[in-house]
């Protein structure tokens, strides 16, 4: 971890250097090869979780875990009934990414319980949350732990298989002591009631770098629509043997299909709307390689994201015009995996206030942006949770292990959200 200079984080809390051992122990136990793996409802989620439980019984604090496996840390002795203010993120990882992602908020939060410890009488009951299950790498679906908590999780997710092995997300649930039977009921699993759900997270993207930004408040969380997994058949045939009119190329069409789509895109962009495109996989059948076959199918991934829900709407439904027109036009045939959809969020704006104002009290006033990148937030704003995030500078983006958050940043973005609940001593906060 560098060192870059923040003025406005020093000095530096006590919790500090607790955090930064936290962080050091939790990477060196999940660590594979360059980066970090800690796999959805597995393995090294399972450490993670019991390192920061270690860590929180260390430090005197309360430990449960709710019926959908996610960790819950509080005060001894904290049994007050008023909606809390709920602090977390997830302790989940792709395969071989960063030790932040996710991470920091949860130890962010730990580090705010201690700086406030003093201060926790006066204000509504304080508690932090290690969510599971939040990335969809692993099972194609996203915010699994904050779904099954409040109720959302849809049945048929359950059934989802794993990447790499015929597990589902229902089994690997039931492993980690979930009740899958409650959560494929939706019922709501919540142990507490909440008032707000806060969230410090690394921007995954180059702009407060870019800026120069330490800290800053978010707007709103991007919403999105996917596809895992679309199949476009054509014909296999000799690559030598075949002349183009009597082609039915899979990958041509497939690539035909992403050029429009990008040049639906810029339209897009052009004309104010807020729009992402990405197709991250795209591959033939490994047993069928060969420089001299005409690729017979292709399979791919499509998904758009957007602060706007109509955007979404409409250029999911552009994308399968598209496919039917191509279909016609080069003989071939897409099949699609059920849509998966998440909605767009905004953010608290009660609590973008506190934040900024927390901020400038400090001398060092922040500024506003929206996340491209989903997160729990989401789910707990979509549920009517009053819900805000603060994102952290960090260097070379994620979901990669060359994640470089700097201490002092953290420090900042923590002593904003600390100063921000301190503040409700001010005045009272009320449930949703």
């Amino acid at each position: 971890m560098s060192t870059r200079a923040v003025p406005w984080a020093s000095p530096v809390s006590k919790s500090a250097g607790g955090s930064e051992t936290l962080f050091a122990a939790i990477a060196e136990a999940t660590r594979d090869g360059p980066g970090v793996t800690r796999e959805s409802y597995g393995s090294g989620e399972d450490v993670a979780l019991a390192l920061l439980e270690r860590h929180g019984c260390d430090a005197g604090l309360a430990c449960e875990r709710d019926r959908a496996g996610n960790l819950w840390l509080s005060s001894i002795g904290e049994d007050r009934d008023d909606p809390a203010i709920v602090i977390g993120s997830h302790v989940d990882s792709v395969p071989r990414g960063g030790n932040y992602d996710g991470l920091a908020g949860v130890v962010a939060g730990l580090a705010v319980l201690e700086g406030l410890k003093v201060d926790l009488p006066r204000l509504p009951p304080l508690r932090v949350l290690a969510l599971r299950g939040e990335e969809s790498a692993w099972y194609g679906r996203a915010y699994a732990g904050s779904l099954a908590l409040l109720g959302r999780l849809p049945s048929e997710a359950l059934t989802l298989r794993h990447r790499d092995r015929p597990e589902t997300l229902g089994e690997a649930m039931a492993r980690c002591g979930a009740d899958v039977a409650a959560i494929g009921r939706r019922e709501s699993l919540l142990p507490h009631r909440v008032a707000a759900y806060l969230e410090l997270h690394i921007e995954q993207g180059p702009v407060m770098v870019a800026r120069g930004w330490p800290v800053a408040a978010v707007t709103g969380i991007r919403g999105n629509v996917r596809h895992n997994r679309v199949r476009c058949l054509g014909e296999a045939g000799h690559s030598g043997a075949v002349p183009r009119w009597l082609r039915h190329d899979a990958m041509l069409a497939v690539a035909q299909l992403l050029a429009r789509m990008d040049e639906h895109w810029r339209v897009l962009l052009q004309m104010g709307m807020d729009l992402v495109m990405t197709a991250g996989i795209c591959n033939t059948p490994p047993q069928s390689h060969a420089v001299s076959v005409i690729p017979g199918e292709v399979v791919f991934s499509f998904e758009a994201r957007s602060q706007d829900a109509g955007t979404l709407s409409r250029f999911h439904a552009l994308m399968r015009d598209e496919c039917s027109a191509i279909a016609t036009e080069r003989g071939v045939r897409f099949e699609f995996d059920e849509a998966l959809t998440s909605t767009p969020a905004t953010m608290d704006e009660e609590w973008l206030r506190r934040f900024e104002t927390a901020a400038e009290r400090s001398g060092h006033p922040i500024e506003r942006m929206p996340s491209g990148a989903g997160h729990d937030a989401a789910v707990f704003a979509a549920a009517g949770i009053p819900s805000a995030m603060l994102f952290v500078r960090n260097d070379h983006g994620s979901h990669n292990p060359r994640e470089a958050m700097d201490l002092p940043d953290f420090e900042a973005a923590r002593h904003v959200l600390q100063a921000a609940i301190a503040s409700l001593s001010e005045r009272p906060v009320t449930a949703p």
